[in-house]
């Protein structure tokens, strides 16, 4: 079929919301101002920070204070949030009973041992991703989550702010391409390499590619196979491109299997300049019935914009246009603090992937290139 009348028979069909879509959007408004819950930002080390506050905003919670030890971080997120408190240290956010969530994205070697400190302050957590970098690590959360009974949540952006992949999630649960066999997920990123801080190219502070980056992959993995156990086949890094930083790495594949399919991750620092925008990120949904593919970021065929999801099953080709597919993470998160529930995810599956994240790190293969 002709490329235009392929896009136009296309949009049409978009102009038909399934049942899905109406009772999202009847469910999941925007509660800004409706101060549900509130909250505060601690650790301010990467831009997803102004994501993670953005959707608990979204669902309802006010950000009432924050603390970062650094003066320019902690006066860049003062000017885009001028009404909210900055408060002297983190413990007094600790200490103040009226926060009933933080969150945070530190630098990720820091992100699990301030869950625990959140939790035993009696405190629901939501850290920006990796949120934890060790298998040590995940062992102490496990255990203080257990005792506390408190929420820890990572914020897998990709996932819960991507609107394609929200749009995946309604399509795989309507079986609209039957019952999933493997996902495809790349995940390729800009480096952007004058602007990034020290502790980015130390594998002791950001956790290695595959616990960093690939951690995305392996929560939709697992959320779109229904995956409830898992193990990683196989796996490999490389710093094929950066000798000048010896403790990065640069690439990093994973083959991985669960008990509702199979998986396959590659993620990577390559994405070119001439690309408008950080990552082509792609994923790729194989059913018995017909497969999804996301472009998440950019459509370099015919768009500069994101969220774009091409559908095929034993009825039609279809491409959806996802931009207004509304985001139901934060509410759920703010939700399941007031409720004491696990709508956003839950605990069971924000461990696991972790976990296989950091066993794929911990076993990969270290591939050496000359390029």
């Amino acid at each position: 079929m002709e490329r235009r009348n392929f896009l136009t028979a296309a949009a049409g069909l978009v102009a038909l919301p399934t049942l899905s879509t109406v009772a999202q959007a009847a469910v999941q408004p925007d509660l800004r101002g409706a101060n549900r819950i509130k909250f505060a930002a601690v650790g301010l080390n990467h831009g997803h920070i102004y994501g993670q506050v953005e959707a608990v905003i979204r669902g309802g919670g006010e950000l009432t204070s924050f603390y970062a030890k650094e003066p320019d971080l902690a006066a860049a997120f003062a000017k885009r949030y001028p009404q909210v408190k900055q408060a002297r240290s983190e413990q007094e956010i600790l200490d103040d009973k009226s926060i009933q969530l933080v969150v945070s994205a530190g630098i990720p070697v820091d992100r699990a041992p301030l869950g625990i400190r959140v939790m035993r302050a009696g405190k629901d957590y939501m850290s920006d991703k990796p949120g934890i970098t060790t298998l040590d690590q995940l062992a102490e959360v496990r255990k203080v989550q257990r005792e506390t009974k408190r929420i820890y949540s990572i914020m897998y952006s990709e996932r819960f702010e991507n609107r394609a992949t929200v749009k995946a999630g309604e399509l795989v649960k309507e079986s609209a391409i039957g019952k999933v066999i493997q996902t495809i997920g790349l995940g390729p990123h800009r480096i952007s390499l004058m602007s990034r801080p020290d502790w980015f190219f130390d594998k002791k502070q950001f956790g290695g590619i595959l616990c960093d980056i690939g951690s995305h992959q392996f929560d939709q993995f697992l959320y779109f196979t229904g995956s409830t156990k898992a193990d990683v086949v196989a796996s490999e890094v490389g710093n094929v491109h950066y000798p000048q930083h010896p403790q990065f790495e640069d690439f990093g594949d994973v083959m991985v299997r669960g008990n509702g399919g199979m998986g396959y991750v590659r993620v990577d620092w390559f994405s070119p300049e001439g690309l408008k925008t950080w990552g082509d990120g792609r994923l790729t949904i194989l059913g018995t019935d017909g497969y999804i593919e996301i472009r998440k970021n950019i459509d370099i065929t015919k768009s500069d914009k994101g969220n774009h999801l091409y559908l095929v099953n034993q009825k039609e080709t279809r491409y959806i246009d996802c931009a207004d597919v509304p985001l139901p993470y934060g509410q759920q998160l703010v939700d399941d603090v007031l409720n004491r529930t696990e709508t956003a995810m839950s605990q069971a599956h924000c461990f696991l992937a972790t976990e296989l994240a950091l066993k794929a790190q911990k076993q990969a293969e270290v591939v050496k290139l000359k390029v």
